[in-house]
């Protein structure tokens, strides 16, 4: 029997896209009520996706969509550690 790998697909909470799970990126509310960024994807807590696009983060900023999604006061410097983890990867430092 042929049996190909299953991805995980998630949908990204601004834009409403499902995608593989590799291609977003997971922000974690603790049950203390802090917020990070989870990069592995295996932090406990409550959990939301975006795109690793940086109008997507911009989008999701100007809409309140994480404070929304994760019931949490989100502060400028999550958004600003998206964008540069975003920048990472995009190789464009």
């Amino acid at each position: 029997m042929n049996s190909r790998k299953k991805i995980p697909m998630r949908k990204c909470v601004a834009t409403g896209e499902m995608r593989p799970k590799k291609e977003l990126i997971r922000i974690v509310r603790s049950k203390e009520g802090e917020v990070s960024i989870d990069p592995t994807g295996k932090k406990s807590g409550r959990g939301a996706y975006l795109s690793k696009d940086k109008e997507t983060v911009l989008l999701a900023k100007k809409r309140n969509i994480l404070s929304k999604q994760l019931e949490a006061n989100i502060e400028d410097s999550v958004y600003e550690e998206l964008l540069d983890l975003i920048e990472k990867e995009n190789g464009q430092i």
